[in-house]
């Protein structure tokens, strides 16, 4: 079947937007959170709680996103909006369950695991992965284990527990934040390091990415992965914003 075929088949028709609902998106005090209304009506979450936040400044950002729809409700627009619903719908109340994950993920670190070669890519590896691992080491007290290729190796129990301690003092909305990068960029050190202020957001998404953009300084880019990479870095800066404001 060919794509346009696919667009006017039964079963394969593009999904419509839903129409813009209201005029004015405020912020109010909601017993000491702040919670988004739209023409005065409190926003809920998919699961129908209340979508309230810690304080206004975040509440107001939320509502930036609803502010700037047009005449149709575009999601992918609104990661902010997206990123709290998941943690009050998702995270509260499976904060261990949350905190397991991300230390699972800790556990094969995307730092931990060097190239074997050549030279050019291990030297950008180190320069943007070793000072991320020295302080984890010395501020965390997690010191990590490298290891080159992709074989597993084990970390250290004592690491690992340092790290787990640092994430479980996080609350719900810290959680969901860090989740996210953390899947994103196969690496729980990095989102860990920005949510410390050890490094900015756009230097962790780089070092994050610093194979793949070794691969495409040899072979190039196509325009999907361009476009994937463009969608996964919205949600990564959103996620790094509600850890700011949070």
């Amino acid at each position: 079947m060919s794509d346009q075929e696919k667009k006017t088949a039964p079963g394969f028709e593009k999904p419509s937007l839903p129409k813009r609902f209201y005029k004015e998106v405020t912020v109010s005090d909601e017993g000491g959170q702040a919670a988004i209304l739209l023409d005065g009506r409190p926003v809920r979450t998919p699961g129908k709680a209340p979508l309230t936040v810690p304080n206004a400044a975040l509440a107001e950002a939320i509502a930036d996103e609803w502010r700037a729809q047009g005449d149709r409700i575009d999601p992918h627009t609104m990661p902010l909006t997206k990123l709290v619903n998941s943690a009050i719908d998702g995270v509260v109340g499976q904060e261990a369950a949350v905190v397991d994950d991300i230390v699972a993920h800790a556990g094969s670190d995307l730092l931990c695991y060097r190239a074997s070669g050549p030279e050019g890519l291990l030297a950008l590896q180190a320069e943007a992965w070793d000072p991320v691992l020295a302080w984890a080491s010395g501020a965390l007290g997690a010191p990590m284990s490298l290891a080159e290729g992709v074989m597993h190796i084990p970390q250290p129990e004592a690491s690992l527990a340092a790290l787990r301690a640092e994430i479980e003092a996080l609350d719900a909305l810290k959680l969901a934040a860090l989740h996210v990068m953390t899947t994103l960029t196969g690496s729980a050190l990095l989102p860990l390091a920005v949510a410390r202020g050890e490094l900015s957001p756009e230097a962790a998404w780089d070092a994050a990415h610093v194979d793949e953009d070794w691969q495409i300084s040899q072979w190039g880019e196509d325009a999907e992965a361009r476009q994937r990479r463009k969608n996964r870095k919205a949600d990564f800066e959103a996620a790094a914003k509600l850890l700011a404001l949070s």
